[in-house]
């Protein structure tokens, strides 16, 4: 067996994948966050039909994004890999359950929440990147050239309350979800210390709080404009 089938058959070559899969992921949030937030320009969906047909024209930002993908799948994987493995080795259950005093209730809850945040991608990705590649999108012209109207896709969506709706929630589990992985990884790539430990959780839980909440401000902020 290489050294590369033990570290993916062994737990702590696991928890490494999971901490590196969520850190990609983590920063992936940031640059779709930034893409994203061209939405609310007021120029008519302008900035973000140019800022979409350049991603999808740039063949780095072609293979990013199939990376991207294999990370989630990765990340959702070794998830499920290690939740199993941690239900089998305590086959049975506490007489008296304490958990909430030992941890936080985002970390007793990661499945979960990342059984959420899945079904939310797989709603997104459905609606907004299959519609856009295969479906029927309108188009626009700026200067006399043309351009894939995505605004008015989003817009469409972001119109709908149930659809709003359905996003912020996902956005609040996504924050709970965050909120203890962000630290986690760090903490799993051996990146702890007394002195920088507190400091990283203080980070983690601003991103937590500061990134979801943008996100949902979107969907919000165009579902009023409408």
């Amino acid at each position: 067996m290489s050294w590369v089938s033990k570290t993916l058959s062994s737990t702590l070559g696991q928890k490494l994948l999971m901490a590196l899969t969520g850190l990609f992921l983590i920063l992936f949030l940031v640059v779709h966050l930034a893409g994203n937030l061209q939405l609310l320009f007021p120029d008519g969906g302008e900035s973000f039909n140019k800022y979409a047909a350049t991603m999808a024209s740039n063949p780095f930002i072609r293979v990013v994004s199939i990376g991207n993908f294999a990370f989630i799948l990765l990340h959702v994987i070794y998830s499920i890999i290690l939740t199993r493995r941690n239900k089998q080795s305590r086959p049975v259950a506490y007489a008296v359950s304490k958990a909430s005093t030992n941890s936080v209730w985002a970390s007793r809850n990661m499945g979960i929440l990342g059984t959420i945040i899945l079904i939310f991608l797989i709603v997104h990705l459905k609606g907004f990147y299959y519609e856009i590649k295969f479906g029927s999108v309108p188009m626009t012209s700026y200067e006399g050239v043309e351009f894939k109207d995505v605004y008015a896709i989003v817009a469409n969506a972001y119109g709908n309350i149930l659809y709003v709706a359905f996003y912020v929630l996902s956005m609040g589990f996504l924050a709970f979800h965050l909120s203890h992985g962000f630290a986690s990884a760090f903490q799993t790539l051996g990146l702890n210390h007394v002195k920088y430990s507190p400091l990283i959780k203080k980070v983690g839980l601003g991103f937590s709080i500061l990134i979801p909440a943008l996100f949902a401000l979107i969907p919000l902020v165009m579902f009023f404009q409408n």
